[in-house]
């Protein structure tokens, strides 16, 4: 059976206007319609950006305590937990390399040619 759901932790966490914090949270794996639908929204047409807020608010399931997670919710998070979940996003749905080693020995072999052009 494949594992649709992941559990993930904030590194600050969602504040809420009670002052709650919300750190912990689950998040689906994306469908094609969650990318798709974002594009028909206002805001979005005005500002691709904000495709992020309208995805993420679709896929996580739960945050903390919070009923619902909204564009507001996702708005209103502090950067480095935005950053988090866009490359948590980017982990479960597989849409980013499983092997960083891979990028780095690229990485490594460029520079290694680079280096010895200069000798």
């Amino acid at each position: 059976m494949i594992q649709t759901e992941f559990e993930f932790d904030l590194p600050k966490g969602y504040l809420d206007g009670e002052g709650n914090l919300h750190r912990k949270g689950i998040m689906r794996l994306a469908r094609a319609i969650d990318e798709i639908v974002p594009m028909r929204d206002p805001r979005v047409k005005s500002n691709p950006a904000y495709a992020t807020v309208i995805i993420l608010s679709r896929v996580i399931l739960r945050l903390g305590a919070l009923d619902e997670v909204t564009p507001t919710v996702i708005e209103n998070l502090f950067a480095c937990d935005l950053n988090y979940l866009q490359q948590f996003y980017r982990q479960i749905n597989e849409l980013e390399p499983d092997n960083k080693a891979d990028q780095s020995v690229s990485i490594s072999a460029q520079s290694v040619s680079i280096s010895s052009d200069y000798e």
